[in-house]
């Protein structure tokens, strides 16, 4: 357990949080001190935002789903339906965010969950590629929109991790993965949790719009 207690008293949410990375940055959130309101869907996370007594001082949007296909085969609404979930839910929840830390005049920091596939793309993923790349942009937008009002905003990009969603992955496929990774091995949902506790602290006090990608070297 962390020993410096780096958010004890910040109110927390966390989307996505019923599972895999979503529920380990959870527990290292209230590891670090913060009391942590978990939800597992983006669109209940929005509207409940406004039933708080406070704002969330740090909110982290982690929800996401796969719906893999070709270009040349994938429906439009496996299309839509990703974009629903990866990319509008982000923002519904970044926007009822920040709408309430403005309100009450309350600094916060947002950590939107994009993905190593937002940056370089995959093939079989042009829909989760595109909802990823575009909560790199809404974060980067929301950055600059936000940062006078002291609320920071940054993705983290996580690679190869190991979660129930990779674990569907053949294991030839996974073999191949790890290979091209220099650290040699998959990531853990705490490796991202991590990074995700440092962003929602202090100790990133003067980072906003930034992406962090906790890929183990895959890409660089």
């Amino acid at each position: 357990m962390a020993s410096q207690l780096r958010l004890r008293s910040a109110l927390a949410l966390v989307t996505g949080a019923g599972s895999g990375i979503g529920r380990a940055i959870s527990v290292r959130l209230a590891q670090e001190g913060a009391a942590v309101a978990a939800c597992d869907l983006d669109g209940a996370a929005a509207q409940d935002t406004a039933c708080f007594s406070r704002p969330p001082s740090v909110v982290v949007s982690c929800a996401g789903i796969t719906r893999d296909e070709f270009l040349l085969h994938m429906s439009e609404e496996d299309w839509d339906r990703v974009i629903a979930v990866n990319l509008k839910g982000t923002f519904l929840v970044t926007q009822a965010a920040a709408q309430a830390l403005v309100s009450s005049g309350c600094r916060g920091s947002i950590i939107n969950i994009s993905s190593i596939i937002g940056k370089v793309g995959n093939i079989g993923q042009t829909n989760y590629a595109s909802s990823k790349a575009g909560v790199i942009g809404l974060t980067q937008t929301a950055a600059r929109e936000l940062g006078r009002h002291g609320i920071r905003c940054n993705s983290v990009l996580p690679g190869f991790i190991a979660t129930p969603m990779t674990q569907k992955m053949p294991e030839k496929v996974k073999d191949k993965v790890t290979a091209m990774i220099p650290l040699g091995h998959m990531g853990d949902p705490e490796d991202v949790a991590d990074a995700v506790a440092f962003l929602a602290s202090e100790d990133s006090g003067y980072i906003t719009g930034a992406t962090v990608e906790v890929t183990g070297g895959l890409f660089m």
